[in-house]
């Protein structure tokens, strides 16, 4: 059982590493892009969203393998039959989306929204603040559900 204990350890840290990412780019970041004249703010927030998101690329995979790993160790494909478990599900997918955002949608979309930031700095970081909000929400609601659930209490 020790790899269980392992693989709970480096999902926990590699979770901690995104979703604290995700809360300190959304929560400091942009709002400090916001408030800075100019295209000043998105260079900013360009310049540090290009570090995380190189990191997150870890991060991000190594949360859905370990995660992966102790589903098939511990045998809780039944989990999902299970609405008590709901946050598994919501685990899946919220990683899910992020993968697509990582190695999908902002590949094919970063050009764009750098001149888009370059252009018209206000609008597009509200645009981009407010994206990740929506996101931070719903990782922040999963982290509760998840740990909640982990330990007995079935929030619905």
């Amino acid at each position: 059982m020790d790899d269980v204990t392992f693989a709970r350890a480096l999902h926990v840290l590699a979770v901690l590493h995104w979703i604290g990412g995700l809360a300190f780019v959304t929560l400091v970041v942009l709002p400090l892009s916001r408030v800075l004249l100019g295209v000043q703010g998105a260079v900013l927030f360009e310049a540090i969203e290009k570090r995380f998101s190189e990191q997150v690329r870890w991060s991000v995979p190594l949360a859905g393998l370990t995660g992966l790993w102790m589903i098939v160790r511990l045998d809780l494909w039944s989990r999902f039959r299970d609405p008590a478990f709901w946050w598994m599900h919501a685990m899946v997918g919220l990683w899910l989306l992020f993968m697509l955002l990582l190695f999908v949608i902002e590949p094919i979309l970063h050009r764009w929204v750098v001149s888009m930031a370059r252009h018209a700095p206000p609008p597009t970081l509200r645009r981009i603040a407010f994206l990740h909000r929506a996101l931070l929400s719903v990782a922040a609601l999963t982290v509760v559900g998840a740990v909640a659930g982990a330990h007995g209490l079935f929030l619905f």
